[in-house]
C-alpha cells in the first residue's frame, strides 16, 4: 500500500517532504521531484499518485533514458488517461521528445500513432532527476519551456548523509520486511552494526541501505546482525571517509565512531536525552552510563 507512512523519516527535512506530498497530491499541477540516484523519488511519485484523486486510474512509469520516438507515439499517454504519467531522470529524455512532452504539456493535447489528429489527453505528468536541470537549460540540453511546464511543485528530496537521524528508522522498516519475506529469525541491528551504518556515507542513499540489510539479513545465522554480516566498506569505516560530524576525522575504533554517533545525535535533538536515546534505539540508562564514559575519557557531549 502506497501511502504517505511510506516516506520513512523523523528528520525535519523529511517531514517537510511528507507535508509537502500531501498538500500537493489532490492538486492535478505537474512535478519536479529533484534529488541524488537512490533517494526514492519513484516511491514518492507512486505515493502522490496513490492518495490522490487519480489513484484508481494508471500509474504509468517512463525510462527516459530507454524510450524512443516509436514509443512516445504508441501509447503511453492513452494507457495513463486520468492518471499519473512518471518520467523517470527526464533529463536523460532526447531533445525532440522534450519538444514533443512541452506541446502536450501546454496544449493538453497529443497525437497518438496512425492517428491524423491530436487527441485530448488528461494525464499528471511527475519527472524525477538527479541532474541540475537549470544548468541543463544553461547548456542548451533541456528546454527552458519544458523544466518551467514541469517545475510547477518541487519535491526536493535530500541525500541520506544529510539525514543520518533517519538510518535507523529506515534500516529498522527494511530489516522487518526482509526478516519477513526470507522467513529469517533475525530481529534487531546489534549496536556495534547500527554504530557502523551510521558512519559510512552511503552514496548510493536508501537504495543502497536497503540492498545493505537486505545482504545481512540473508547472511545472518542469528537474531541480530552483527557487523561480520555488514559488507567490507562499511565495516572498514565507511569508505569514502564520510564522518558523523564536521572536523572529525575517521575514527580508529568502533567505540570512537560510537562516540561520535552519540555527539551527534545529541547535538541533534538539542540536547534532549530522551529523544536522543530513541533514536539511538537504547534506553535512557544506557545513554547516561556511555556518556558517563566520554566524559571520563575526556570526549563530553
Amino acid at each position: 500500500m502506497y501511502n504517505v507512512d511510506r516516506i520513512v523519516g523523523c528528520s525535519a527535512r523529511m517531514k517537510e517532504v511528507r507535508d509537502l506530498i500531501q498538500r500537493v497530491a489532490d492538486s492535478s499541477c505537474n512535478l519536479l521531484i529533484t534529488g541524488e540516484r537512490g533517494t526514492g523519488k519513484e516511491l514518492v511519485a507512486k505515493v502522490i499518485h496513490h492518495i490522490s484523486g487519480r489513484k484508481t486510474a494508471s500509474f504509468v512509469p517512463v525510462v527516459c533514458s530507454a524510450i524512443s520516438e516509436a514509443d512516445w507515439e504508441s501509447d503511453i499517454f492513452e494507457e495513463a488517461d486520468n492518471g499519473t504519467l512518471f518520467f523517470d531522470e527526464i533529463g536523460q529524455l532526447p531533445l525532440l521528445l522534450q519538444t514533443k512532452l512541452a506541446q502536450t504539456l501546454e496544449h493538453k493535447k497529443c497525437r497518438l500513432a496512425e492517428q491524423a489528429q491530436s487527441i485530448t489527453v488528461d494525464v499528471r505528468v511527475i519527472a524525477s532527476t538527479a541532474l541540475n536541470l537549470e544548468h541543463e537549460v544553461n547548456a542548451k540540453r533541456f528546454r527552458e519551456d519544458l523544466y518551467y511546464g514541469l517545475k510547477v511543485v518541487e519535491v526536493d528530496l535530500p541525500s541520506l548523509r544529510d539525514r543520518l537521524e533517519d538510518i535507523p528508522l529506515l534500516a529498522e522498516s527494511f530489516l522487518t520486511r526482509y526478516s519477513h519475506e526470507y522467513s529469517k529469525p533475525v530481529r534487531e541491528i546489534g549496536e556495534p552494526a547500527r554504530v557502523l551504518l551510521m558512519h559510512y556515507s552511503w552514496p548510493g542513499n536508501v537504495r543502497e541501505l536497503e540492498s545493505v540489510i537486505e545482504r545481512a539479513v540473508t547472511l545472518s545465522h542469528t537474531r541480530e546482525i552483527v557487523p561480520g554480516d555488514l559488507p567490507a566498506s562499511i565495516q572498514q569505516g565507511g569508505g569514502t571517509g564520510l564522518i558523523l560530524s564536521k572536523g572529525i576525522e575517521r575514527a580508529r575504533t568502533l567505540q570512537q565512531v560510537e562516540w561520535d554517533y552519540i555527539r551527534l545525535i545529541l547535538e541533534k535533538s538539542g540536547g534532549n536525552r530522551y529523544q536522543a536515546a530513541e533514536i539511538l534505539g537504547i534506553d535512557r540508562e544506557t545513554l547516561y552510563r556511555k556518556i558517563a564514559e566520554m566524559e571520563k575519557a575526556g570526549v563530553g557531549e
